[in-house]
């Protein structure tokens, strides 16, 4: 979600309550987003007939979105506010300069500095030293007493020094990293449908009215209702704190929420509700209400009205949570409702309270020394004191033999006042003042030296951090490699071909079968678009694996967007989305004469296995047995992953009419007995300047690792070619289960976690995380 200034945001919330030239307004469609479920269902039937009807209130096409003219766009701006959230307010410089000055070691400089600055400014009265013993002359040298001030001034500077590098620093830095922050989120773009054409757009552009497609993996920037959806599921635990995946259906729970990832699935959705409208954005808004001053008492009433009701549902759904906890397993768990009133005490005391900023081990070890030091010299300083006053009291009063006289009374004191300034300085010098202001200075040319590499950092602290790394798990795909696939070698005929095939070389009736197969088993939302410069490479939109099967279509001289114009996504019978459980990705479609054809594409190594016929060279079907499997195995697919390819199957199963609708829920049943039509390996070129890179962390003494959900031969070839494996090396390649079974017991649980990690470090394994639920 974008952020942008505050500024409009009170009027886009309170009183933009109208429609202007629409047939609903802002809060009709905040009310209706507030309903779950079957109650969003029925507010939707109730008022407007149905999404359809909605859509037409809104004035927009379900099927071919806003027509894009900046005149609506405004208006729709205008109406119902922009897809924009507030940020946090940022420090100011005094109080990053505050946040600097809790230093103990600037503490006890500073302590000291003000101590011996007054003192050196005490001067007390002249008297008759005649009678005051011998001591009593010549006390100070010339000039010193003027002096006296340099010593606590110095050290003042030092702080001041001190404290305005770190300030300086972590202000600038925050500004760098807003701008950072602003630029990213002008470059995060969602696909939309304006004028019946696919576009992606900034996501702080996203209007009311705007038709969406939504797709696994998504961050939903805005709320809408589901217009059309295929097995859509969305992790809305980031709202209401539940991890199982709510399914998204036009005829059940339509409602799809801001701030919710999208797990399973795709769809289009209809947005009604943008920015500080949006669920999301009402928790901001609420979350930052007591950072600001409200001047108008009614909005301060509705707020809290709002907080009522939110902390009544809270409190309601935490009773239920506990009745069905007793029902199920017999006893009520005790649950604390984050709302309720001893949490709300317990928030209020840690708003007036707020954690203190934790210490870097370097921070920490100075802030020990700094104290320690402080003990000693307060004991020395203590110490010198007593020897000073000690001897003066047995030179003047035992060996000079003098009484004490009222008049010399002054003279005394100022004698006591002089030794005190002594243990003063003893302890003032004995903190390094020169310390903290050697270390900030230090950092902040770290720091300098790291913006050079492109690694900008929030905090000084943060080079210490990456001063004292070892060990450094890095991502595959588009991390380490440039995440642009492209298909470079197929099993297609009965042939291994090294490169992609002229299209005369293919059998046609095998070329329509794939072309149909890859257009439709890819998700709409996947697009080969035309370079953004001339001569430049062409935009992959979307998935980048499904990017590469239509960059294949293409290369065979076929146009896949004839084939969704003729059967657009509407007309999509069943579609089986990919999950990390089935690994594969399914589309049914229905033919005119009531028979199925099932296409579908995953990892090799799994679909091949349910294979039972493949294509030949004539574009007939063969038995395909599990010899034959295990040749092609051996000769096509490990060979394409040893070059660090990833290995996709395409296949496809007929379901004649004769023997009536399959079940489809029966997965297993119907994900079998299918026929091969290819296999493709993929290449995800490695980035040119990670080699380099790679062998500048082992020369550091950093091991290096790669943990991908690819096949391990394919993670192994790219290991090799980043260098993170040589020849010779004593390494391990471990796989996500494997890997877990070592760490973890028979009830899963971590066990002997340190002595396996030592064991995978010194081996400096690979570690494949082949699902989502073996984390």
């Amino acid at each position: 979600m974008a952020n942008n200034s505050y500024s409009g945001v009170k009027n886009s919330v309170v009183e933009n309550n109208h429609g202007g030239d629409f047939g609903c307004s802002l809060k009709d469609l905040r009310s209706l987003m507030e309903l779950r479920g079957a109650e969003g269902l029925g507010k939707i039937g109730e008022s407007y007939g149905d999404v359809h009807g909605l859509c037409a209130r809104l004035k927009t096409s379900p099927v071919d979105g806003l027509s894009g003219q900046p005149a609506d766009i405004e208006k729709r701006k205008t109406a119902f506010g922009e897809n924009l959230i507030p940020p946090k307010k940022p420090k100011t410089f005094l109080q990053l300069v505050w946040e600097a000055l809790q230093d103990v070691t600037l503490i006890i400089l500073e302590v000291a500095a003000i101590v011996s600055l007054g003192l050196s400014f005490y001067q007390p009265e002249d008297a008759d030293r005649t009678n005051c013993g011998r001591a009593a002359g010549g006390m100070e040298e010339e000039g010193e007493a003027e002096a006296g001030w340099i010593e606590g001034a110095a050290i003042l500077l030092s702080v001041v020094c001190v404290v305005l590098v770190t300030a300086f620093n972590d202000w600038s830095k925050e500004k760098q990293f807003r701008g950072l922050q602003s630029r990213i989120e002008q470059e995060q773009k969602f696909t939309v449908v304006r004028g019946g054409q696919v576009i992606q757009i900034p996501v702080a552009e996203i209007v009311v009215g705007d038709v969406a497609q939504v797709k696994y993996g998504d961050l939903l920037p805005a709320d809408g209702v589901l217009i059309q959806g295929n097995d859509l599921k969305i992790d809305e635990s980031s709202l209401t704190g539940e991890s199982d995946h709510v399914k998204k259906t036009q005829t059940k729970d339509p409602m799809l929420l801001s701030g919710t990832h999208v797990m399973e699935g795709s769809g289009k959705m209809l947005v009604t509700a943008v920015g500080v409208n949006s669920q999301t954005g009402i928790i901001f808004t609420l979350l930052g209400a007591n950072d600001e001053e409200e001047d108008d008492e009614e909005e301060k009433k509705k707020k809290e009205e709002k907080k009522k009701q939110r902390k009544n549902k809270k409190q309601e759904g935490a009773a239920e949570n506990r009745k069905k906890a007793k029902a199920q397993d017999g006893a009520a768990m005790e649950m604390q409702p984050l709302n309720s009133d001893e949490g709300g005490d317990a928030e209020e005391k840690k708003k007036t309270s707020p954690p203190k900023k934790e210490k870097s081990v370097l921070q920490g070890k100075l802030t020990k020394l700094a104290v320690q030091i402080g003990k000693a010299g307060l004991v020395m300083s203590a110490i010198t004191v007593l020897i000073l006053v000690a001897l003066f009291a047995v030179d003047t009063f035992w060996v000079q033999n003098l009484p004490w006289v009222k008049d010399c009374t002054p003279i005394y004191v100022q004698f006591f006042v002089k030794f005190f300034i002594i243990g003063v300085t003893v302890l003032v010098v004995a903190v390094p003042e020169g310390l903290p202001l050697a270390v900030t200075i230090s950092l902040a040319y770290s720091v300098k030296k790291m913006m050079k590499d492109n690694n900008l950092v929030r905090h000084l602290d943060a080079c210490e951090t990456m001063g004292n790394a070892t060990a450094i798990c890095s991502d595959k795909t588009g991390t380490l490699t440039m995440n642009r696939m492209t298909v470079v070698q197929a099993f297609l005929a009965d042939k291994h071909f090294r490169k992609v095939p002229e299209p005369d070389k293919l059998p046609p009736a095998t070329l329509d079968i794939l072309v149909l197969g890859i257009g439709v088993n890819c998700a709409y939302t996947t697009n080969i678009m035309s370079p953004e410069k001339e001569g430049g490479l062409p935009r992959q939109v979307g998935n980048k694996t499904e990017c590469a099967l239509l960059g294949l279509a293409n290369d065979l001289k076929r146009d896949y967007h004839a084939v969704r114009n003729e059967i657009p996504e509407e007309k999509l019978y069943k579609v089986y989305t990919f999950n990390s459980v089935r690994k594969s990705m399914s589309t049914v479609l229905k033919n005119a004469d009531g028979s199925y054809r099932m296409f579908s594409k995953g990892a090799s190594e799994i679909l091949l296995k349910k294979c039972c016929k493949i294509l030949t060279a004539s574009g007939e079907p063969k038995v395909f047995r599990p010899r034959d499997r295990d040749d092609m195995v051996q000769k096509v697919i490990e060979p394409m992953a040893s070059e660090g390819l990833r290995t996709i199957c395409m296949a496809y199963r007929d379901f004649p009419a004769s023997e009536g609708e399959p079940d489809w829920d029966n997965e297993t049943d119907i994900l079998s007995r299918l026929t091969c039509i290819c296999v493709v390996g993929i290449e995800d070129p490695v980035r040119p300047e990670v080699p380099d890179a790679i062998r500048k962390c082992q020369r550091a003494g950093i091991t290096v690792r790669m943990v991908t959900g690819d096949n391990i031969n394919t993670a192994r070839a790219i290991a090799s070619k980043c260098g993170i494996l040589n020849p010779g090396d004593d390494f391990i390649c471990v796989e996500g289960k494997e890997f877990n079974r070592r760490i973890r017991n028979e009830k899963g649980e971590s066990c002997n976690y340190e002595q396996e990690t030592f064991h995978l470090v010194r081996a400096g394994q690979i570690s494949e995380q082949r699902s989502r639920a073996a984390q």
